[in-house]
């Protein structure tokens, strides 16, 4: 048995020779497995987590790197709220993170739910998303992709706000910058 706590609760019902602990043995040998059954349950936690974080911004960074915004995006005419380039790496970093973290807290808690499949697909289109805008120049279809990603965040949040409060807040940065991006992608658009 690799569950420590199923193991004790094995001996307790099998009859073995456990009836010659002594009580306080007896009450030691399930904290001790309780806290190993806990330590084993945090350390696969952390390992999911850190697989989450590491792999959301692995290829959110490689995706940027290959689609940096060059020469062509430098000659586009943009509005006048267009932020300055060195602002996307910081931001997106950081919401890498919460995006990582939210989509643990709810595979941890719902694997194959709705709320995954809309994390999963929200994921999908945001690496998606920069290709088509910078590296094939596609700002119509582009707006498309966005604006189907902004749906499935838009409903992640609500799929998880009863059941995940702090999944469905970590996705609320994000809304909002999607949104904006939204806002801009429309107007590099209509400008070009």
């Amino acid at each position: 048995m690799s569950d420590p706590q199923a193991a004790v609760n094995w001996l307790w019902q099998s009859g073995a020779p456990h009836e010659t602990l002594e009580p306080g043995n007896r009450k030691a040998l399930r904290d001790m497995a309780t806290e190993s059954t806990l330590k084993l349950n945090t350390l696969s936690a952390i390992a999911t987590l850190l697989a989450f974080v590491v792999v959301v911004l692995a290829i959110g960074i490689f995706i940027g790197m290959q689609t940096a915004p060059g020469e062509w995006y430098r000659a586009l005419e943009k509005p006048p709220f267009n932020p300055p380039n060195w602002i996307f790496g910081p931001v997106w970093t950081v919401l890498y993170v919460f995006i990582a973290v939210a989509g643990w807290r709810t595979f941890r808690q719902a694997p194959g739910s709705v709320a995954v499949k809309l994390w999963v697909a929200q994921m999908v289109l945001n690496w998606t998303w920069s290709p088509v805008f910078f590296a094939f120049h596609q700002l119509w279809f582009a707006l498309v992709i966005l604006l189907g990603m902004l749906a499935a965040i838009l409903f992640f949040i609500v799929d998880r706000w009863q059941l995940d409060r702090t999944a469905a807040l970590l996705f609320c940065p994000y809304a909002a910058w999607v949104g904006f991006a939204g806002i801009l992608n429309l107007s590099l658009a209509l400008l070009n």
